[in-house]
C-alpha cells in the first residue's frame, strides 16, 4: 500500500503499539477541540492560551483512558508468543483495537450533544440512570436521528482509523530461541511499566491514581475541567462511583428552620482583615496530645506534643472536636471548603467539579493573597488540583522548595525545613493573606531526620516519634513567625487531618476514631478558652469568617464554633453509614434506620444502646440527620454549593 510504514524485526510489534497509540492521542485532541467547539457558549472566558494549556493537561487523561481501553490489544501485541505472526491472530488484534477505540470515540462524540443538558462529562452512573428505561432503544434511535451529523462524524472517524491502522504493517517472521523470548519479555515488562505510570498519572511514590478532580490543575473554574477530561476516562473512573439520590424529607420552609446552610451576616460590624493561616497536621489524633488526656495512665500521661500543649493554653480549643473523615483526602475539602466526604472522598466523587464556596475564594474576593504549602512533589495526593478549584492562587510544594537535600526519600521535604520555607515565604506576602499548610512527616514509614535520632520519645506506637518531630517543627515555625510583622495580625487554626493509630482503649471507640484537635490561636488578641461544644472540621470555615465579621451571605455546611448556641450537630460517613453527634448523644444510621444510640457523657465506652429506651431522642437526631442528607444530596446533585 502506498505510504505504508513497514516494520520489521523483534521490536516491530512494540513500535506498532507506539505509533498507533500516538495516533489515538492525536484523535483525542481533535475530539477535545470538537467538544469545545460544539459547546463554546458554555465556556465564554476560555482564551487561546488557556485552551492550549488544557489540551496539554488533557494528554495525561487521554493516556490513562487509552491504556485502559487498549489493554487487551497491548497484551496481544506484546506477549512473547511465536504465533503472533499468524495472519488470523493479527486480524483479531486489529479488530479488537478498532472496536475498543470505537467505543471511546463514540462516548466522546455523545458528550458533544449531551453536555449542555448535564454540564458535565458522562460518568459511570449513566448505566444506573437508564437501567430501568423500557424504551431505551427508542431513546437511542431518537438521539441518533436528532444528532445524525454526530453519527456521520463517527462513521468517518472510524473509517479513517481503519485506513490509518492498515498503513502500519508488520512484516513477521517466525522467531524462536531463548534470545527472542528474553528480548520480548523485557519489552513486555517495559510496556507494563509504562502502563502503570500511564493509568496512575505518574510513577512517584506519593502519586495517587488520577481521577476527575485532577483536571483542576489546568483550569480556572470547575466547569472547564470538562474540556481537559475525556468521556471514556470519566466513565471508567466512576463505574463504582456513588451517585447520590434526591431526598425530600421536608419542604423548603421546614428545612430552612432545621438546618440552614446559607449564612447571613449577623450585624453591620466592619470586616476585620486579619491574616488567616491553617496548619493541617498529618495524623495528629487527639490521643497523642497530652493537654486533652491528663487522666490517662493514672494521670501521668504527657503525650508527644509539648509545644502544642503549651500553645493550647494561649488558644481557644474544644474538648469535643472531630474530623469529618478518616483519610487525608477527606480533610482538605472539609477544612477549606467546608464539604464533608459522604460515602466516598468528595474530590474523587462525580460532584468534584461542582462550583464550591471556599474560605480562600471568599477572602480572595476581599483582596487577600492566597497560598497553599505542602512539601510533597507537586501533584501529590491531587492537592494542587484541588487548590486550583478552591481558588487558591499560589501553590508551594517540593518543586518550589527546590532543595532535595531536605527530601525525606519518600513523601517530600521534612516538615521543619519546609515550614521555615513557608514562614519566610509569607514574609513576602502583602497583607492580608490566607495560607494553608499540610504536614507530611508524621506518616508511614515513621522516620525522623538523622540529626534528630533519639531526640523524641519512641512512645508506644511507631507514629509517636515522628509526631514529636512534627511538634518540634511547629515550635520552630512559630519561633520564626513570631519575629515577623504579620504575626500579631494573624489568626492561626491548627487541626489534624484525621485521627490515627490507637494505643489507649479509651480511644478504641467509633466516636474517638474521629477525635482530633481543633485549635484557634490569635497572638494579637484575647481569643482564649476551653469549650465542651461539639465542633467538626467543616465548622472551621464559618467560625473564621464569622470571627472576621465577614459581611456577605455565604454557603457552608458547618456552623460557627464560637456561637453560644448548642443546637449544632456533627456528621461523618464511612462505607455509606452515618455517624451523628448532637448534644450528649452519638447515633449511627445505616440509611434505613437508627442502628445505635449512646449517651457519650455517661457512657463514653458505648456499653449501653439506648435506641429502644429513648425513641424520642433517636427520632430527634434522625430528623436533624435527614435535614443534613436532604441539603447535602440535593445541593450536590443540582450544583448548588454557593450562595446565590
Amino acid at each position: 500500500m502506498k505510504g505504508e510504514i513497514l516494520l520489521k524485526g523483534w521490536f516491530a510489534p512494540y513500535l506498532a503499539i507506539i505509533i498507533r497509540f500516538v495516533l489515538m492521542l492525536f484523535v483525542y485532541q481533535i475530539l477535545r477541540v470538537g467538544f469545545y467547539a460544539y459547546n463554546v457558549d458554555q465556556f465564554p472566558h476560555v482564551t487561546f492560551a488557556e485552551m492550549l494549556n488544557m489540551m496539554l493537561g488533557g494528554l495525561k487523561f487521554d493516556i490513562a483512558a487509552l491504556f485502559y481501553l487498549n489493554s487487551l490489544y497491548i497484551l496481544m501485541m506484546g506477549i512473547p508468543l511465536p504465533f503472533k505472526s499468524d495472519p488470523l491472530y493479527q486480524k483479531v488484534a486489529k479488530w479488537i483495537f478498532i472496536s475498543t477505540n470505537s467505543i471511546g470515540i463514540g462516548l466522546n462524540l455523545i458528550d458533544f450533544a449531551y453536555y449542555p443538558f448535564t454540564l458535565k462529562r458522562t460518568t459511570g452512573t449513566v448505566f444506573g440512570q437508564f437501567a430501568n428505561e423500557e424504551n431505551l432503544f427508542k431513546l437511542t434511535g431518537d438521539f441518533l436521528m436528532d444528532y445524525w451529523y454526530l453519527l456521520l462524524e463517527f462513521v468517518v472517524i472510524i473509517w479513517l482509523l481503519i485506513k490509518i491502522y492498515d498503513l502500519v504493517r508488520i512484516e513477521y517472521k517466525r522467531f524462536s530461541g531463548w534470545m527472542f523470548y528474553l528480548v520480548q519479555l523485557i519489552c513486555l515488562l517495559f510496556v507494563a511499566f509504562l502502563f502503570v505510570g500511564g493509568v496512575r498519572g505518574g510513577w512517584a511514590h506519593s502519586t495517587r491514581p488520577i481521577t476527575l478532580s485532577n483536571a483542576g490543575d489546568y483550569v480556572k473554574s470547575p466547569e472547564e475541567m470538562n474540556i481537559v477530561l475525556n468521556t471514556p476516562f470519566s466513565v471508567l473512573k466512576t463505574l463504582k462511583a456513588v451517585a447520590l439520590k434526591e431526598k425530600h424529607f421536608f419542604d423548603d420552609q421546614e428545612l430552612q428552620a432545621i438546618y440552614p446552610v446559607i449564612h447571613q451576616p449577623v450585624d453591620s460590624a466592619k470586616f476585620k482583615p486579619l491574616n488567616v493561616v491553617f496548619l493541617i497536621m498529618e495524623s495528629f489524633g487527639k490521643e497523642h496530645i497530652g493537654f486533652f488526656n491528663k487522666n490517662l495512665d493514672g494521670g501521668t500521661y504527657k503525650g508527644y506534643t509539648p509545644f502544642l500543649d503549651s500553645l493550647i493554653t494561649q488558644s481557644y480549643t474544644f474538648t469535643r472536636s472531630y474530623a469529618n473523615g478518616r483519610k487525608s483526602i477527606d480533610a482538605l475539602p472539609s477544612v477549606i471548603t467546608g464539604i464533608p466526604s459522604i460515602a466516598e472522598p468528595f474530590v474523587l466523587s462525580i460532584y468534584s467539579g461542582n462550583k464550591t464556596t471556599s474560605i480562600a475564594k471568599l477572602l480572595g474576593d476581599k483582596g487577600y493573597e492566597t497560598a497553599f504549602f505542602h512539601g510533597a512533589p507537586n501533584g501529590s495526593m491531587g492537592f494542587s488540583a484541588y487548590m486550583q478549584l478552591a481558588g487558591i492562587k499560589n501553590y508551594y510544594g517540593k518543586n518550589e522548595y527546590n532543595n532535595d537535600a531536605d527530601f525525606d526519600g519518600i513523601w517530600g521535604i521534612w516538615d521543619e525545613p519546609f515550614m521555615q520555607f513557608m514562614a519566610n515565604k509569607m514574609n513576602t506576602f502583602k497583607q492580608p493573606f490566607f495560607s494553608s499548610f499540610f504536614s507530611l512527616s508524621s506518616h508511614h514509614p515513621f522516620k525522623v531526620p538523622e540529626q534528630y535520632a533519639g531526640k523524641f520519645p519512641k512512645g508506644k506506637l511507631p507514629l509517636h516519634e515522628p509526631i514529636g518531630y512534627a511538634d518540634h517543627a511547629l515550635r520552630s515555625f512559630f519561633q520564626t513567625a513570631a519575629k515577623s510583622d504579620w504575626y500579631n495580625n494573624t489568626l492561626f487554626v491548627i487541626v489534624a487531618d484525621h485521627a490515627s493509630m490507637i494505643h489507649f482503649p479509651e480511644y478504641n471507640t467509633t466516636p474517638n476514631f474521629f477525635a482530633i484537635p481543633i485549635i484557634f490561636y490569635y497572638p494579637g488578641g484575647q481569643l482564649k478558652g476551653l469549650s465542651d461544644k461539639l465542633v467538626q472540621q467543616i465548622d472551621i470555615m464559618p467560625t473564621v469568617l464569622n470571627y472576621l465579621q465577614y459581611d456577605k451571605p455565604y454557603f457552608a455546611f458547618g456552623s460557627d464554633a464560637f456561637d453560644p448556641r448548642r443546637d449544632n450537630f456533627l456528621v461523618s460517613n464511612i462505607g455509606g453509614s452515618y455517624n451523628f453527634f448532637m448534644g450528649d448523644y452519638f447515633m449511627t444510621f445505616d440509611n434505613e434506620r437508627v442502628s445505635s444510640l449512646h449517651n457519650l457523657k455517661v457512657d463514653p465506652k458505648l456499653s449501653k444502646d439506648l435506641v429502644k429506651e429513648e425513641p424520642v431522642i433517636a427520632d430527634s437526631l434522625k430528623k436533624h440527620l435527614e435535614a443534613f442528607i436532604q441539603q447535602y444530596n440535593n445541593r450536590m446533585i443540582h450544583n448548588q454549593l454557593v450562595a446565590e
